[in-house]
């Protein structure tokens, strides 16, 4: 009788210890996902950036993180220097103003492009046959797992003379280093090794 009052005795004290380590593992995990949900909630809230409006009314506005619209930024910078470079008018102060914007994207390697076309008259014969110029850019290629990055460029040219209209095949490719951000250059980039690849013609329709 005595041997199974302490067996009995046993069995309980075995059950008690289970019961304690159970719940002090359902403590410890429900402290641990209380801790998880404090970080997560205090992430969700350094997101946000609240401003004063002339200290009266309180709006909310959501901090992004810079990083996630740099290949949205990336491209936009250089679909604005080709659409600066490509567009031409036969007007010098047209193009020269058009030629300033677009080294403010760009290294010396566009400047040095530029140079090549003005020496061989390519600008010349643009204003005396009262020639225009435009671009519509088809596709930018950006690779962001190497810094830094490799830009190409898909685009069509187009020259219009009184007489046609020359469609040109234009492919070019560069490489994109961060700037600093002014308002002569937005997206905070700068076009490093530009060269072009192709800028043959595709067909001329007669006017």
């Amino acid at each position: 009788m005595e041997f199974k009052t302490l067996r009995n005795i046993e069995n309980s004290f075995k059950q008690i210890r289970l019961y304690a380590i159970v719940f002090a593992l359902l403590c410890i995990g429900i402290t641990g996902y209380a801790v998880w949900q404090s970080y997560h909630f205090a992430e969700k809230q350094r997101q946000k950036i609240y401003v004063l409006d002339n200290g009266k009314s309180l709006m909310l506005a959501l901090a992004q993180d810079a990083a996630i619209n740099r290949p949205v930024e990336a491209r936009e910078h250089i679909r604005r220097f080709h659409e600066l470079f490509f567009t031409l008018a036969p007007d010098k102060n047209a193009i020269e103003n058009n030629m300033k914007r677009a080294f403010n994207l760009a290294d010396k390697s566009a400047f040095d492009y530029y140079k090549d076309l003005s020496e061989k008259g390519y600008y010349n014969r643009i204003i005396s046959g009262n020639v225009q110029q435009r671009i519509e850019i088809d596709s930018v290629v950006c690779n962001f797992e190497h810094y830094p990055y490799a830009v190409r460029t898909y685009a069509k040219q187009f020259i219009i003379r009184s007489s046609n209209v020359t469609k040109r095949n234009l492919i070019t490719s560069c490489f994109l280093v961060n700037s600093v951000r002014s308002d002569n250059n937005p997206q905070g980039f700068n076009i490093e090794k530009f060269h072009v690849m192709a800028n043959n013609d595709i067909e001329i329709i007669e006017r």
